[in-house]
């Protein structure tokens, strides 16, 4: 198994997302794993009721697509982390060799394919 080839790719993954939830959110100060979304700022100097509901709707559109992201890149950072302790690859419920197509399809892979339904990630 190529690991350097899923590190790269996991990498560059990491970045993308990264700078998608940047665009939408900071990161939690106290917790690094989270990410909370932050409303966009309003141009309006008088209040204006429609303004301020476009507001909301944008914010409650942005802590949803946090929702998925998160999780997402932080199955990205775990399996970096595993690519560095030597786990990278290995099945998280039965320890066995995750099938390399599924590693292709999607590199944070946390179980092989006779576990998919054991997690709940993405």
């Amino acid at each position: 198994m190529e690991i350097d080839i899923y590190k790269v790719r996991l990498e560059q993954m990491k970045t993308e997302l990264a700078e998608e939830l940047k665009s939408i959110g900071i990161h939690n100060p106290d917790n690094p794993q989270d990410w909370i979304a932050v409303p966009e700022e309003l141009d309006a100097e008088e209040p204006d009721a429609n303004l301020a509901a476009d507001a909301v709707e944008e914010w409650n559109e942005r802590r949803a697509l946090i929702a998925t992201l998160e999780p997402r890149y932080n199955n990205i950072v775990a399996a970096l982390a595993r690519i560095d302790t030597k786990t990278f690859g290995l099945c998280e419920t039965c320890e066995n060799p995750i099938e390399e197509a599924r590693l292709d399809a999607n590199p944070s892979a946390r179980t092989c394919i006779a576990h998919l339904n054991d997690t709940h990630t993405i």
